[in-house]
């Protein structure tokens, strides 16, 4: 039996163009998101942590698929999905949006990339969002097509990503500005490339636009930076949760509202353009929100790896909440951990309860993002 025969749930769950590449290179395990295996060790977690903030990592991020919008009402469906402004968004540049229902609860949080003036991806988070928006575009009376292309991202990214773009692509690709995209090709294989990605550090995404070519281009890419330090890699918890980059489904949900996730930035409910969730999120607002997501230091010892259950918050013995991601950061060298408690208890410097499988364990309120709050090293 050859090792990628070993990882097998069924011909339902699918594998990305990189599949074959990623277990040659050492992946151990996988899990499943959207519906497709993506590889989630690469040995020793805390190594694959330092080798994204000291060098670079490639991870194949192919479940991050495409909802491709088109047609004369394009721009105007998108809108109606998101309560972000999209009014002043070019082409060529990507935004992090939300996707709401009509309670006003997150749906998604992905990348929107503008390809044409008429022309979208929406780099989705872990729900179904192809059927959302072809279901909201029946009755629309809007013109679109949506589909799922055949494009398949990788991530490049930590602080040597750039060099080895450069050796990619050449000088001119250090004119890419952050949250902006363009089309490339690499010895014949097209792609589009992003400066973006889940790591909070400088980093690219590139689009594969030919799922034939993931074993090439994992290989070219590969070849160029390996000299320069690269390693394959996996999106990393610890650095995500230091960034407070949420992680959908264990952060939030359709029953979270953009309010409670102090994301109030990405709701503009003055502008003219109608949404989904308008009238709720404009309840909401005025109404307030019963809890708020929260940073998080935890006492005690270094915790063995990422939290995989919710654990309760309590303030004086009662519960308040819950920790919706946690981890030991070798960096700050601390517990740190995002949770949701009620909003009566979010003050800073709060000390809390949390109960952990080993017992229970102080924590105190503290700001968030726990380290680069600005995001000065990703837009660097």
């Amino acid at each position: 039996m050859t090792a990628a025969a070993e990882f097998g749930f069924g011909t339902q769950i699918r594998k990305s163009p990189y599949f074959e590449a990623t277990v040659r290179w050492g992946a151990k395990a996988f899990s499943v998101y959207n519906h497709m295996y993506i590889p989630r060790d690469f040995g020793d977690p805390e190594q694959n942590f330092w080798n994204l903030v000291h060098d670079a990592i490639l991870c194949d991020v192919a479940v991050e698929r495409q909802v491709e919008i088109t047609g004369p009402d394009a721009a105007a469906f998108v809108q109606m999905l998101t309560p972000r402004n999209l009014s002043k968004m070019a082409v060529g540049q990507c935004k992090y949006i939300l996707i709401t229902n009509a309670a006003g609860g997150l749906i998604n949080d992905p990348i929107l990339l503008r390809l044409g003036e008429n022309h979208f991806w929406i780099s989705i988070s872990d729900s179904d969002v192809l059927l959302w928006a072809q279901g909201v575009a029946i009755n629309s009376g809007m013109d679109v097509t949506i589909g799922e292309p055949d494009v398949s991202p990788l991530q490049l990214q930590g602080p040597k990503s750039g060099m080895i773009m450069q050796v990619l692509f050449g000088q001119e690709i250090m004119d890419l500005r952050y949250y902006w995209h363009r089309e490339v090709e690499l010895d014949g294989i097209p792609l589009i490339v992003s400066r973006t990605g889940w790591s909070s550090e400088l980093g690219y995404e590139l689009y594969l636009r030919d799922g034939s070519r993931g074993d090439e281009l994992w290989e070219k890419i590969m070849a160029a930076g390996v000299p320069l330090g690269l390693q394959p890699g996996h999106t990393s918890s610890i650095r995500r949760i230091e960034g407070g980059m949420l992680s959908y489904h264990a952060d939030a949900d359709m029953q979270t509202n953009p309010f409670e996730l102090c994301m109030d930035r990405l709701v503009d409910l003055s502008m003219d353009a109608d949404f989904i969730g308008k009238a709720a999120l404009q309840r909401i607002r005025e109404a307030g929100v019963s809890r708020k997501q929260v940073g998080l230091l935890i006492g005690g010892a270094p915790l063995r790896g990422p939290n995989t259950t919710f654990w309760t918050v309590r303030k004086d013995g009662a519960a308040i909440g819950k920790v919706t991601s946690a981890v030991y950061s070798p960096r700050l060298q601390q517990n740190i951990a995002l949770a949701m408690v009620s909003a009566d208890c979010d003050g800073l410097g709060t000390e809390l309860q949390v109960d952990i499988p080993e017992g229970q364990e102080v924590a105190v309120i503290v700001e968030k993002p726990f380290y680069d709050p600005r995001k000065m090293i990703a837009a660097a």
